[in-house]
């Protein structure tokens, strides 16, 4: 593995686990009042391109990184519309 991939498996990794703790949250809380539904939902659509950016390229740490983040960023935002 090349020191650019191990690059992006590291930064994939900080980047994707700095959601889990919100995502835990906002699920056990359900308070939503702090987030924007403009940004998440920006956000969202962001990574979801992200993601398939990284599809259309095959590198796996876009993919892998954008596939969770979009995850939780999707349990974010659905939280948010619901409990808002």
């Amino acid at each position: 593995m090349s020191v650019q991939e191990l690059i992006g498996y590291a930064a994939a990794i900080l980047t994707t686990v700095s959601f889990v703790p919100q995502a835990i949250l906002t699920l056990r809380t359900r308070n939503v009042s702090g987030i924007s539904l403009g940004m998440y939902s920006c956000f969202t659509a962001g990574v979801a391109l992200w993601l398939v950016y990284g599809i259309s390229l095959g590198q796996w740490p876009l993919i892998l990184a954008n596939a969770i983040t979009l995850a939780l960023a999707s349990v974010i935002l659905w939280t948010k519309i619901r409990y808002r």
